[in-house]
């Protein structure tokens, strides 16, 4: 979080964004010359996840935003206060968002969050009151959470935020030297949850490596790299940063952290639908594994995606379209300003791409779309530049034409685009998808907490998730959690495909929206990656449900065996 005095600038310098301005010492064509987004179908990039989707701040309490707002969306986590904040953000009144006050919200959503330990603070930058002091505020947080048993959502302590400018060496020392003491306290408490920082306002080679150095010869490496990313037109320089990083890792002989920028995007082009299409589109392609919007204004409003009054904005409809991949993101050739993010999903035949970024007359290229016949329907949308407080009740649908494949590929004209604008791109065989509903559900783009996601030739989609081993108590316990979205209330059958190397029968526990949970039995299978189905009835909610499928989690004793999942199919 931020106090807007720090980098504040008139959005009115911003808009010039779209007029040809010179912004961070880049200059913007004033005029595109034709450019051309390349989308590769056939060239997977990584299961769809929605790396960018999620918030610092961003959900307020239990009902805001609502859960119906949230799951559209389909968020992947969120940065959240202490438990017990007293913290009063960009002018707030009161505390908000305390992590364990939403975490059931984030849950529902099927979302995870970090918990951003010195927002137990009042002020900020941090008013630090010594080392007495602030070990006692980090046992409370910690015993406070591990008190809160069927909370399964906390994927990550946050030790400190922003250290580079808020730790106050004079009073409490080295930031290196704290951060390992913070980290052995907070490790003796709970040697569980992960540990993420160091979270540095900004990502500098000199800084990181310092600080590497210093976690490794103290034994205190975080479990996830968290930097931020809050500069104008950042992204440019976003591969330059993982690089560097990695590079760093190999020198020093630590084996890679997953990278979290649970900070992105600049003050002035918050609300800019293109800015956060860029964002979206380098966390997608050079590896992130997840990413928070900032919260430079409001709380609770998911950074922006909504109003006030719990409206949809301009920038909600981009981030809809991106919580709608499924199956792989493929592989996008930027030109110039203009680039995108895409997806594949085999089973339903759908490319989504949603792009944008410079003005004029461009294209849209798409290749590899052989298994979708000789002609595809394409239908081509937009959502305007509007800021956080005008509601955009719907995007715009600019054309749906049929269009000949030729070679596997199709050129799509996009004309007048407004370099403040994303637009969404969806090609289906001619008479739509497959189904006129999302049946398949793939294991790997669902959250996955306390397993891993692997890659296999017998998988549905070429990925499963395994190791979801574990059930000891909220903190570790191994589950899959598939929000499904369906057009009717009733009993559905849901397949699960899965695999079961042990030799015998494993199970799993089932439930679905909080309810109670059932077990479900694996035969064993051929070996692991060897995948059969069992059949289940499951009573839905017309709209979203939650369905979770447990080697454990609260109020369930535990599976027992091994399996693996690739997919659940309703029908």
């Amino acid at each position: 979080m931020k106090s807007v005095f720090r980098r504040a600038a008139t959005r009115a310098g911003v808009i010039a964004f779209a007029l040809g301005a010179v912004i961070a010492g880049s200059q913007v064509p004033a005029q595109a010359a034709g450019l051309t987004l390349t989308v590769d179908v056939g060239n997977i990039v990584r299961p769809a996840t929605q790396v960018a989707a999620g918030g610092l701040y961003g959900v307020g309490s239990d009902s805001q935003p609502t859960t119906a707002m949230l799951q559209p969306l389909n968020p992947t986590s969120f940065t959240q206060p202490a438990p017990g904040t007293t913290h009063l953000g960009n002018g707030a009144t009161e505390p908000c968002c305390d992590s364990l006050d939403v975490g059931d919200n984030i849950v529902r959503a099927g979302a995870q969050q970090f918990i951003r330990m010195p927002d137990i603070y009042p002020t900020f930058p941090y008013d630090w009151q010594g080392w007495g002091d602030w070990e006692s505020k980090v046992t409370k947080m910690v015993n406070d959470r591990l008190a809160e048993t069927d909370m399964t959502n906390i994927h990550g302590w946050e030790l400190w935020n922003e250290p580079d400018w808020t730790w106050q060496t004079s009073e409490a020392g080295s930031f290196n030297e704290g951060w390992a003491r913070t980290y052995k306290l907070v490790d003796s408490l709970d040697p569980v949850t992960p540990i993420v920082g160091p979270s540095w306002a900004s990502y500098n080679h000199d800084r990181m490596l310092s600080f590497m150095t210093h976690a490794k010869n103290t034994n205190t490496v975080p479990d996830v790299m968290v930097w931020h990313e809050l500069t104008d037109m950042d992204w440019n320089n976003f591969d330059d940063h993982v690089a560097d990083y990695r590079a760093i890792e190999d020198s020093l002989g630590i084996s890679d952290r997953p990278i979290a920028i649970n900070e992105y995007n600049s003050y002035n082009q918050m609300d800019i639908p293109s800015v956060a299409l860029h964002w979206m589109a380098v966390f997608e392609r050079h590896g992130a594994r997840e990413a928070h919007r900032a919260y430079w204004f409001e709380a609770g409003t998911f950074d922006g995606l909504f109003t006030l009054q719990n409206q949809p904005t301009a920038s909600y409809w981009l981030y809809r379209w991106y919580g709608a991949m499924t199956g792989n993101i493929v592989r996008t050739t930027p030109d110039s300003w203009l680039d995108g993010v895409a997806s594949y999903d085999s089973t339903r035949k759908i490319v989504n791409t949603v792009f944008g970024g410079d003005y004029g007359n461009n294209t849209v290229r798409v290749t590899g779309l052989g298994a979708l016949g000789s002609q595809v329907q394409v239908q081509l949308l937009s959502t305007p530049g509007s800021g956080r407080h005008t509601a955009v009740t719907a995007p715009t649908t600019i054309s749906t034409t049929t269009m000949t494949v030729s070679n596997g590929a199709i050129s799509v004209p996009v004309n007048n685009m407004d370099a403040e604008a994303a637009y969404q791109l969806v090609v289906t065989p001619v008479g739509g998808p497959t189904t006129s509903w999302q049946q398949v559900y793939e294991a790997e783009n669902q959250t996955v907490v306390n397993a891993n996601t692997f890659g296999s030739g017998n998988a549905s989609n070429g990925y499963y998730v395994g190791r979801i081993d574990n059930n000891t108590d909220m903190r570790s316990d191994s589950f899959v959690d598939f929000t499904v979205n369906v057009p009717t209330a009733r009993s559905y059958t849901m397949a699960i495909r899965y695999a079961n190397g042990t030799g015998a029968t494993s199970t799993h526990g089932l439930a679905y929206n909080g309810g109670a949970f059932s077990t479900v039995s694996y035969p064993a299978t051929a070996g692991w990656a060897q995948f059969s189905t069992v059949n289940v009835t499951v009573n839905l909610k017309a709209g979203y449900n939650v369905i979770r499928l447990a080697k454990g989690a609260p109020n369930f004793n535990g599976g027992t065996g091994y399996a693996e999942l690739d997919y659940i199919k309703l029908t």
